[in-house]
């Protein structure tokens, strides 16, 4: 763990990650509980990916970008 807390700008990134994530789970008609299905994940840790309130693991976003057939590098630029 990190003794200092982390810049502002990183929970600001995590944010517009969520944002990105959610618009297009959104665009494809897809519940949180649907996406959670494909990704194995719980609806739980998907809404906290979607509000950034939590830092994911790599492998939970390669997870969401394979079911949502989207690059990752496309919801984390």
């Amino acid at each position: 763990m990190l003794s200092e807390p982390l810049p502002e700008w990183v929970p600001a990134r995590r944010r517009a990650i969520g944002d990105r994530i959610r618009a297009e789970r959104v665009h494809q008609k897809l519940t949180q509980e649907r996406l959670g299905e494909l990704t194995r994940l719980d609806r739980k840790t998907i809404n906290r990916v979607e509000q950034g309130t939590h830092a994911t693991s790599i492998d939970h976003l390669l997870l969401i970008a394979d079911a949502l057939n989207v690059p990752l590098a496309d919801l984390v630029r």
